[in-house]
């Protein structure tokens, strides 16, 4: 079993920036990736970005250039960081994991509010 926990959301102005974290209860090298997903009110759930154990990463277009995903491997700590922040990013942000078992891990998510 695998537990996320998710922070860092917040409300942010247009143009700012957020830094969302997702601790994890196990190795993050145990896991063979973790995601960022996002879902906005009335909306589907959305990609945001993707990153390996391996090392490679994968951003939806909608983020591309201004949102970085990162890890910490000895806090065992996954990093969303997001610039140039407008109102359409506005949504609860989801960390997931798939596992080594190929069971996908979710999280409960963290509000961003992108607004002035």
């Amino acid at each position: 079993q695998v537990q996320l926990v998710e922070s860092g959301g917040g409300l942010v102005q247009p143009g700012g920036s957020l830094r969302l974290s997702c601790a994890t209860s196990v190795s993050i090298f145990s896991l063979n990736a973790m995601d960022w997903y996002r879902q906005a009110p009335g909306k589907q759930r959305e990609f945001v970005a993707r990153l390996t154990r391996g090392g490679t990463t994968n951003y939806a277009d909608s983020v591309k250039g201004r949102f970085t995903i990162s890890r910490d491997n000895a806090k065992n700590m996954l990093y969303l960081q997001m610039n140039s922040l407008t109102p359409e990013d506005t949504a609860v942000y989801r960390c997931n994991a798939l596992g080594s078992d190929s069971v996908v891990y979710r999280g409960q998510g963290t509000q961003v509010t992108v607004s002035s």
